[in-house]
């Protein structure tokens, strides 16, 4: 009961906080298969990107949520772990653990794991995002029957006092990729035609 009521709770704060700070959230509506579970990779810019995509399973995709996180957030913010936080320690013999774990989420199709393939937060302008190595092992632990979700965030002004955000959505099966540098490749594929299509955004 306690458990359901602080996910009930933050569910709602969350909703709430990101409707109280930003001019408006935008997506594309993107075709899933229910009958696989979803890795959604995404650029990591700032504080609030679990929590946007987050909202975003909530609204658009409705599966059971995870996400990797750093040891220090998931201490620091309690409630996280309640929201599906998954703790990873980088350079740790846990960690081999953890991503194994992670990756047989993915045999199941009611879940959805999120990941920051970057392992640390970037710039909203770079050119290109690199991934760190664990990915590799987080797939290689599963069946390798999902989809990946590729995710390109934005966030701009424009002429409002507050921001908006952009997050422009790429289904892909798993079958389509093999190899971290493929995925890699089509990400940063989406990634930059997500970057040169936000750059043309005029008001």
């Amino acid at each position: 009961m306690f458990r359901s009521f602080i996910k009930f709770f933050f569910s709602n704060y969350i909703s709430y906080i990101i409707k109280r700070d930003f001019q408006s959230f935008h997506f594309n509506p993107v075709k899933t298969a229910p009958d696989k579970a979803i890795l959604l990779i995404a650029n990591h810019f700032s504080w609030w990107d679990g929590f946007l995509l987050y909202e975003l399973n909530s609204r658009l995709l409705k599966k059971k949520f995870h996400v990797l996180v750093t040891e220090e957030n998931y201490k620091k913010v309690f409630f996280l772990k309640y929201l599906g936080a998954i703790s990873l320690k980088k350079r740790s013999r846990e960690m081999l653990s953890t991503l194994n774990t992670s990756g047989n989420l993915l045999n199941d199709p009611d879940n959805l794991i999120l990941i920051f393939p970057q392992g640390k937060l970037g710039s909203n302008h770079v050119d290109e995002v690199v991934f760190e190595k664990g990915l590799t092992n987080l797939i290689n632990a599963s069946d390798k029957n999902y989809q990946y979700l590729f995710s390109a965030m934005f966030v701009d002004y424009f002429d409002k006092r507050k921001p908006s955000v952009w997050c422009k959505l790429k289904q892909v099966p798993a079958n389509e990729l093999e190899g971290l540098s493929m995925i890699m490749e089509f990400y940063n594929k989406h990634y930059q035609e997500s970057r040169q299509q936000q750059s043309r955004i005029t008001v």
